[in-house]
């Protein structure tokens, strides 16, 4: 049996819960079969189906399961704060995925994990699977080559593409701040923010900050602050540092969160101390949204000043976590599939996110999985989003 930290939640009721089927989805017939039924699902009827859609693709989801499919599709190569552990590993994740999917928006959702990690290869293995699905969610593919992959694939296929891990965080982590700025009285716009990690999350964070109208970010890596002083930046880090750092700030974390209003940790444990939070500002935010295990617990957070604390696991108050986000988004984009992902659409999705919490408060800044307005009121917001497109 796996070993676990006192962090961790228990290794025996998760082996004994992912082992009772095994496996947390199966596919279900929508159709009664019968003697007289299989003529029409199968052949001969399919063969006029088959037909028509050689002649009219564009026709396949009123005719497939097209319509109401999503892929949720990982190489294995940056799985929650495990690291690369590779496909096999990664599918019990793209299982839960599919799991929520169907449970909160009605989406059927395949889990596959790809047997290679080289980009290209990516590319084309989804490029042909997508005339099966209605879109394709990417999972737990590491930096930089999936900011890479999406933007590909989004030039190249006719259907929603989102990087779950950038963008359904990035969705999620604003409206979590818009909320924790009702609760301690600031103004977003006006905040301080430190971001710990520049990895997939960390950018897509920053970049939707900074679309918001956050223009006071400071990021930091696993070499310390990114800024124009920093030599042999890759060209997205590069791009950071010329929008973020206003200040010129060089260091490490601790020089990075000095004076902050908010810090948002996606990287890992210990990355943030009780130290860093100390030299905050007063009524300082704290997002440690590393999994399994946070950068800092809550307790050690609220204990060295933190007004507000979330982490991205569901066994504390405050879960900031993209499975907030996903299942309501591609309902929407599943409804109106020629909605343009961009950062006009996920702000759109955030504030309809945190308006969801007509209260919020320092224990419950955003609403919970289980508040089924919030599938309802995303899946609104795309298309009042399409709507405003037109």
């Amino acid at each position: 049996m796996a070993a676990h930290s006192d962090n961790q939640l228990p290794s025996e009721p998760s082996f004994r819960y992912h082992a009772r089927t095994p496996g947390k989805i199966s596919i279900q017939t929508t159709t009664q079969f019968s003697k007289d039924t299989l003529g029409l699902a199968y052949t001969p009827g399919v063969g006029d189906i088959v037909a028509h859609l050689h002649t009219h693709p564009e026709e396949t989801s009123l005719y497939t399961w097209r319509g109401r499919t999503v892929a949720v599709i990982s190489d294995g190569s940056a799985v929650l704060g495990l690291g690369n552990v590779g496909p096999e590993a990664a599918l019990p994740v793209m299982e839960g995925k599919a799991l929520l999917f169907k449970e909160l928006a009605g989406i059927d959702a395949v889990p596959i994990v790809l047997g290679t990690q080289d980009e290209k290869e990516i590319v084309a293995a989804i490029t042909a699977l997508a005339p099966s699905f209605g879109g394709i969610n990417l999972e737990d593919i590491a930096a930089p080559k999936c900011f890479a992959i999406e933007a590909a694939l989004r030039e190249q296929l006719s259907i929603p593409v989102v990087h779950d891990d950038q963008h359904g965080t990035a969705v999620v982590v604003l409206a979590g701040l818009i909320n924790a700025h009702k609760v301690v009285g600031k103004d977003l716009h006006h905040a301080r923010v430190a971001v710990v990690g520049a990895g997939a999350a960390g950018i897509a964070i920053t970049r939707l900050l900074l679309r918001y109208g956050v223009d006071d970010i400071v990021v930091v890596d696993s070499m310390g602050v990114i800024g124009p002083k920093r030599a042999n930046l890759p060209p997205l880090k590069r791009e950071l540092a010329a929008a973020t750092n206003r200040e010129g700030r060089f260091g490490g974390v601790l020089e990075a969160v000095a004076g902050a209003d908010v810090v948002i940790g996606v990287s890992g444990p210990g990355s943030i101390a009780p130290e860093h939070v100390r030299v905050m500002a007063q009524q300082a935010i704290v997002f440690a949204l590393a999994n399994p295990v946070p950068e800092i617990m809550p307790d050690e957070a609220l204990a060295a000043g933190a007004a507000v604390v979330a982490t991205g696991r569901s066994d504390f108050p405050n879960q900031v976590n993209n499975a907030l986000v996903f299942p309501g988004l591609f309902r929407g984009l599943l409804d109106a599939p020629h909605t343009e992902c961009n950062e006009a659409l996920f702000v759109a999705v955030a504030e309809t996110l945190a308006a969801v919490l007509a209260r919020p408060s320092a224990q419950k800044i955003l609403p919970t999985l289980f508040d089924r307005r919030v599938v309802k009121t995303l899946r609104s917001a795309v298309a009042g989003y399409r709507a405003h497109e037109k």
